[in-house]
């Protein structure tokens, strides 16, 4: 069901160190940039993109609205959320770890990017 997920910006410059270290820090490519300005990073099967709101109106961020990411262990999450905050994120919620849910066992990290939208790395525990 999932095709895409674009976020809005006010400052692609800013937003693209952000994702490019943010997506590098886990084997993904630095943004390609569209005639448009967007930034469109692909990884792993997915298709994430950046751009600054096509109606002229200031960027803001989804309340209540989490994007996640899938990792595939707790040190992935963790370099991803370093280079996150490293680049002009801001690290939320409780420090990365493993939460217990009615599910599984998931470690979870959890930014703000620059423009307050809010990222969630995952990775589900064995067993």
């Amino acid at each position: 069901m999932y095709s895409h997920m674009m976020v809005g910006s006010n400052d692609i410059d800013r937003s693209k160190k952000f994702y490019d270290a943010l997506f590098g820090a886990v084997g993904g490519k630095p943004a390609m940039q569209d005639d448009k300005g967007r930034l469109i990073y692909m990884h792993n099967g997915g298709l994430f993109l950046v751009t600054k709101p096509i109606d002229g109106q200031p960027a803001t961020h989804a309340n209540g609205g989490t994007i996640g990411f899938a990792m595939e262990s707790p040190e992935q999450a963790n370099a991803w959320h370093q280079a996150g905050v490293e680049n002009g994120g801001t690290a939320i919620e409780d420090a990365p770890g493993v939460r217990e849910g009615g599910f599984a066992n998931l470690y979870l990290a959890y930014l703000r990017d620059p423009d307050g939208n809010k990222l969630c790395a995952m990775h589900r525990m064995a067993g």
